[in-house]
């Protein structure tokens, strides 16, 4: 019978959040907003994230260099250190680690605050005073995570690309310009934009997660778990949606 129970929630959660998700499609597309309140959203997703992003970015190149340097001298090929870090980074790890990331910082947080908003009864203001919370709300938060998460991978990507390139100088003496100049002849448009739309979407996930988790707690003990929710759902579905999209872009690509 329990078995029973949590199927049916898996699917009426599922069902609940298609709803959502069709509801926050519909407002971005037809809702209007006013341009300060998506300037102050992308600041909080994006602008704000820029040093965590760097941070663990940087050191992210830095361990794929080490161990992808390691492989590598054993063929006596380590003047490939730079595409493979490059090609690890663009396609998999620049979007994934930084959607991981936000998910973890500014899904938390947007779930936290729309959570705080339900218990205290302000949303149901909003809909008193005939605002639309899904436009009021929600819309923003999708549209600036959508902006914002490009941008992220490609600063993601930059400083993962730096990282490598000090374990090549310091470790095998590979001079800059060589450096870069063999990363830029393996990257192909078709791998940094597998990386952005990826990252679109992985944007898109965050959004809807983060956002409906946040109006569904019903007293402040529920904000925490929602929050736990948030994040550890989002996780989930980023890495899922990377496995489909990694093997869609294997087949239109390759």
């Amino acid at each position: 019978m329990l078995l029973v129970n949590k199927i049916e929630n898996f699917f009426r959660y599922i069902g609940d959040l298609s709803i959502f998700v069709k509801d926050v499609l519909v407002w971005t597309l037809y809702g209007k907003r006013k341009l300060k309140d998506l300037v102050r959203d992308i600041i909080f997703i994006g602008i704000d994230s820029f040093g965590l992003v760097t941070l663990i970015s940087f050191f992210i190149g830095i361990i794929i260099a080490f161990q992808t340097a390691y492989q590598l001298k054993t063929f006596s090929s380590e003047i490939y250190l730079a595409p493979l870090v490059a090609l690890s980074l663009t396609r998999e790890l620049g979007p994934v680690i930084g959607s991981l990331i936000v998910a973890a910082r500014s899904g938390a947080s947007i779930t936290a605050q729309i959570g705080a908003m339900k218990i205290s009864e302000q949303i149901d203001a909003l809909d008193v005073m005939g605002v639309e919370p899904i436009n009021y709300l929600v819309a923003p938060k999708f549209i600036s995570l959508i902006l914002s998460m490009p941008l992220l991978v490609i600063y993601a990507d930059f400083f993962g690309i730096l990282g490598g390139y000090l374990v090549g100088y310091f470790k095998f003496d590979i001079r800059f310009g060589f450096y870069f100049q063999m990363t830029f002849s393996a990257l192909k448009y078709k791998d940094i934009l597998s990386g952005l739309l990826k990252s679109i979407c992985f944007g898109s996930i965050i959004a809807f997660i983060s956002c409906f988790e946040g109006l569904r707690p019903l007293s402040s003990s529920d904000v925490a778990k929602s929050v736990t929710n948030s994040v550890v759902r989002s996780f989930i579905m980023i890495i899922i949606f990377d496995c489909i999209l990694t093997a869609f872009f294997y087949f239109i690509f390759v």
